[in-house]
């Protein structure tokens, strides 16, 4: 499978186990039409500083990420049917910013939807 960050499919991400999750070199948040987040990888849990147990099964936009309840995020996922866009953001909430790019993934024969999670090294 194609780990990239800007390779990867919603399929193959589908297919992984927890364990091939985990061993991503970015963070990955799954999460159903209802926001309550599925899936939530141990790159993201290090990055984030948020243990799985505080994350799995809360509405990922107003209890994990409310930074990202935005136009350019959450509104994505609720008005577009099929997304696949790289965008570059800032990250926040519990943290000083954070430069990062998020890879938004939503297909229509998918009930889960991903927020990828890049970090980079600022220059």
């Amino acid at each position: 499978m194609n780990k990239e960050f800007e390779a990867v499919r919603i399929e193959e991400l589908l297919a992984m186990d927890g364990a091939h999750l985990d061993a991503l070199p970015f963070g990955v948040i799954g999460f159903l039409s209802d926001a309550a987040v599925t899936v939530y990888n141990e790159t993201e849990a290090r990055n984030a500083g948020l243990r799985p147990e505080r994350v799995l099964g809360k509405h990922f936009f107003e209890e994990i990420a409310p930074c990202m309840n935005n136009f350019m995020v959450a509104q994505r996922f609720a008005d577009e049917d099929k997304l696949d866009h790289t965008i570059p953001y800032v990250l926040t909430l519990r943290m000083r910013p954070t430069p990062v790019r998020l890879r938004l993934l939503k297909a229509p024969e998918h009930a889960m939807r991903f927020v990828l999670i890049e970090r980079r090294a600022t220059n």
